[in-house]
């Protein structure tokens, strides 16, 4: 797969219009998007009947033979060890909200070309005519064969902890949500550096998360496992605690593990005195309630595009701001991670990506920023190119350790 600079199906006649034709203004979305922004690419030539031959039949048959007698040459004989699968139902996408698979579509091609560019890895947008949890989960291990690993994404909560959780579970291959995972290791990367630039450690901070849903709950489970000293997570009800009756069995899991100050009721009285915000739902936090955290907190706020807490706000209070936005320092993107992170699992061919491999991307894409570190530099940007290398050699590294690598 490759994106194209010049997109070979474009038709010059009506690129400078917009959705729906001539009466329309040019928009340089829709011009981008027109035809797709992917392309299937060969990588050897089929010039001649020699080539013919070799690339297809007889010469394939060989090595159709030769990988059915030892699967394991499938990795060096196709081109599985360094393709995903980009798998989604459409039920989250972005901010946009279940909009359905073929919607969905331009951000899975996106997706796929972010792997290619920055990660060098192949990928496959798929989406899914189904949102029925079982039925996703058959149909990836169907598709699985084809593939070297698995992104799922834009798959709403909380069934893409059990979807996650099932192809774990049945296949051998690295099965990896972004929406949870990615996120989780970008923000816990920013968060190591910024404790770092205010002369404190993980365990010395109480974080708050505003949201309940996959990125929230991944984030919560994440930073306790790095060290952190303590977070509390708020849904739209307030602050998910054991007293609560209205838990679902995730958000019950979550109440067992966190808030360990035993705090309840609004997000607003959570933060008062906190060391860190964390923003992954929208809504607006009120800036009382920012006025209310520590000396030298940290306000991250990555709803896109309005933050939960605006940077003009954040800046008034906190010692370090973060976005999800690309327009402001430090922004929390997981184009940092997800390339990276595949790119090593595949290197390697692991099994699964585990927690140590997770941190190891944290650890090392908190160190590409180095001695550069300060309060508006907290996260490298992601076109700074010693990320996707960093990343893929500490998750290699990291799989080698844990004994999932396979080579």
């Amino acid at each position: 797969m490759a994106a194209e600079i010049v997109n070979p199906r474009s038709d010059s006649n009506t690129d400078r219009v917009g959705p729906a034709g001539a009466d329309e203004p040019f928009d340089p979305a829709f011009a981008l998007h027109r035809g797709g922004k992917m392309a299937v690419q060969a990588t050897v030539p089929v010039r001649d009947k020699d080539d013919l031959s070799l690339a297809y039949t007889p010469g394939v048959a060989k090595v159709c033979s030769a990988i059915a007698e030892q699967p394991e040459l499938v990795h060096d004989y196709t081109w599985k060890s360094n393709v995903v699968a980009v798998v989604t139902d459409g039920t989250a996408v972005l901010g946009l909200g279940d909009i359905g698979a073929e919607a969905s579509l331009p951000v899975m091609e996106g997706k796929a070309i972010l792997f290619k560019q920055f990660g060098g890895v192949d990928a496959v947008p798929i989406a899914l005519a189904t949102t029925d949890a079982d039925e996703i989960v058959e149909t990836v291990v169907r598709l699985a064969p084809s593939f070297g690993g698995v992104n799922l994404e834009d798959i709403s909560a909380p069934r893409c902890f059990e979807i996650e959780r099932k192809l774990q579970e049945r296949l051998d291959i690295p099965v990896f949500h972004d929406d949870q995972h990615g996120t989780a290791v970008v923000t816990l990367a920013a968060l190591r550096n910024a404790a770092k630039l205010t002369g404190r450690t993980l365990g010395d901070l109480r974080a708050v998360i505003s949201g309940a849903g996959a990125a929230g709950v991944a984030i919560a489970k994440f930073l306790l496992e790095a060290g952190l000293g303590d977070v509390a997570v708020a849904d739209r009800k307030g602050v998910v605690s054991r007293d609560r009756g209205d838990l679902t069995p995730v958000k019950r899991e979550l109440a067992e593990i966190t808030n360990k100050a035993g705090l309840s009721g609004s997000l607003e009285a959570a933060l008062a005195g906190a060391d860190v915000f964390i923003g992954v739902s929208g809504g607006t936090v009120p800036e009382p309630a920012v006025a209310s955290m520590a000396p030298d907190s940290f306000v991250f706020a990555m709803a896109n595009p309005n933050p939960e807490v605006h940077p003009d706000v954040a800046h008034k209070y906190a010692a370090v701001v973060a976005t999800g936005r690309s327009d402001y320092p430090n922004q929390i993107n997981n184009v940092l991670a997800f390339p990276g992170i595949f790119a090593g699992a595949l290197q390697v061919r692991a099994s699964r990506i585990t927690e140590g491999m997770k941190i190891a991307a944290a650890d090392a894409l908190a160190a590409v920023v180095g001695d550069e570190l300060s309060a508006d530099y907290v996260i490298p940007s992601p076109f700074d190119e010693r990320v996707a290398p960093a990343v893929t050699a500490a998750v290699a590294a990291a799989a080698r350790a844990e004994g999932v690598a396979r080579r």
